[in-house]
């Protein structure tokens, strides 16, 4: 997993509460094995008009927003079925980070899990980031998860809370697998010392 130390990113909206994970990645893409290549299929029922011709009408597919790693949404997002595909989509698509007032537990979970980071605001702060986004073109903001803080160049500040656990494996880029491999020495003497066990 990729570590997660400072990003400083160009800013998307997607602007509606309760998004579901079969809207994040609908499940008819559910079908690959591997984690990539969901990127294409991301919000496929908004993004595009017929499955072929994107859908002017939906705002990340404005040119503004064209290669943005940070995506601003509304409450409880992830929402529904717990697929882990949600967040893979979202990673290859391009976010690294998304900033809401509130996020489904296990999509929440499943973020921090495969390297996105999920921040969360109150309702005003995210308010005042979605206006800011729409009146200034090319918005940016630098997310320091070091110091837990927001920052852009108009000026605002925002602190968020992260539990410190998660925090420590974005920064140093560990899953769960990476955890456990952090005491392969020990696991591999175990097996060892195992192995010289009579059968039972």
């Amino acid at each position: 997993m990729e570590p997660f130390r400072t990003l400083d990113g160009l800013v998307t909206l997607l602007d509606l509460p309760n998004v579901d994970t079969d809207q994040i990645i609908p499940k008819q893409f559910l079908k690959r094995i591997e984690r990539t290549g969901f990127g294409q299929f991301l919000f496929y029922d908004w993004r595009f008009l017929d499955g072929t011709r994107p859908n002017p009408d939906f705002e990340m597919n404005a040119e503004r927003y064209r290669g943005a790693t940070i995506l601003v949404t509304r409450a409880n997002f992830g929402c529904g079925s717990s697929r882990e595909h949600a967040p893979w989509a979202l990673l290859d698509y391009g976010f690294r980070c998304l900033i809401a007032p509130s996020f489904a537990d296990i999509f929440y979970s499943n973020c921090l899990k495969n390297g996105i980071l999920p921040i969360r605001l109150d309702e005003e702060q995210v308010d005042a980031i979605v206006q800011r986004v729409r009146s200034m073109a090319g918005y940016r903001l630098r997310v320091d998860l070091n110091g837990k803080t927001i920052t852009s160049d108009d000026g605002p500040v925002y602190r968020f809370d992260l539990d410190e656990f998660r925090r420590q494996c974005l920064l140093n880029g560990l899953d769960d697998i990476g955890l456990t491999l952090q005491h392969e020495d020990r696991i591999s003497r175990y097996e060892a010392r195992r192995a010289l066990q009579p059968a039972r």
